[in-house]
């Protein structure tokens, strides 16, 4: 009973986000574009489906994918996990001593990006646009790996608590420097890359991940340190898929001279 009325809760609340959308929508059409609405039936449609699925998918996240993601964290920052039965336990254990959370973050960022709808989608539009030179699968994956070094790199930054802003400005001095070498056609898709990252599986559970760990750690504020894992989502994919494509160009264009070469001899 109570998990119904938390769903219809839910429910009435992605109603309420989600009309000022349909009323930009419509009304552009009728009101400025003064056309018709193409398949009203099936539209409409689409917007019940819309509203019914956000209010399953928010209600999973805070009965499934928040909870699960804070329990790892605390299970994983524990004493007794991190030290043996016959050592005495600091007050404050290193950084070295995390190694687990490192792992763990890693493979929750590359698993979670491999399966995230929105990459999906982009990858397969920029196979059909680039004419299949931009691999889907590829793309993907080095995504996923952009991300999984982007999350364990966050959660040490949680756990050394160090300032976020470094980060991140040695971050983007790496993509302005990037930029002036990667291939022209993969500098718009990597920017992008770091976007889509940021959606509807990703965050869930990396939000819940990093907000566990600052409850967790000794001497780490939910607030000041728990947040800025996103950061990381997004910036580490953009460096990622241009070096990406800077190795295969790099590949593509050895493997030409040794043709050339051969051709000469």
């Amino acid at each position: 009973m109570e998990s119904g009325i938390a769903l219809l809760e839910t429910l009435l609340e992605t109603v309420r986000d989600v009309l000022p959308i349909a009323a930009i929508l419509f009304g552009f059409q009728v009101l400025v574009l003064r056309q018709p609405i193409p398949n009203l039936k099936r539209v409409l449609t689409g917007f019940v489906y819309v509203l019914v699925g956000m209010a399953f998918f928010l209600e999973g996240l805070e009965q499934a994918l928040f909870p699960l993601g804070k329990l790892m964290a605390q299970q994983l920052t524990e004493p007794d996990f991190i030290f043996d039965a016959d050592e005495v336990v600091s007050a404050i254990p290193s950084w070295e001593e995390y190694g687990w959370v490192y792992v763990f973050a890693a493979l929750i960022g590359f698993s979670t990006t491999i399966a995230e709808p929105s990459l999906i989608a982009v990858a397969m539009k920029a196979e059909q646009v680039s004419g299949g030179s931009v691999s889907p699968r590829g793309l993907r994956v080095a995504v996923a790996i952009g991300v999984a070094v982007g999350i364990a790199l966050g959660t040490f930054r949680i756990i050394t608590g160090t300032p976020l802003h470094y980060y991140i400005i040695a971050g983007y001095v790496l993509v302005v420097i990037q930029t002036a070498f990667a291939p022209r056609m993969i500098i718009p898709l990597a920017y992008d890359s770091g976007g889509v990252t940021t959606s509807t599986v990703t965050v869930p559970l990396v939000t819940a991940l990093g907000l566990g760990l600052a409850n967790n750690v000794p001497g780490r504020s939910p607030l000041l340190d728990g947040f800025g894992l996103i950061a990381f989502a997004s910036l580490c994919p953009i460096i990622a898929v241009m070096a990406y494509a800077q190795l295969s160009e790099f590949r593509a264009g050895r493997k030409q001279n040794m043709v050339e070469d051969d051709v000469a001899d």
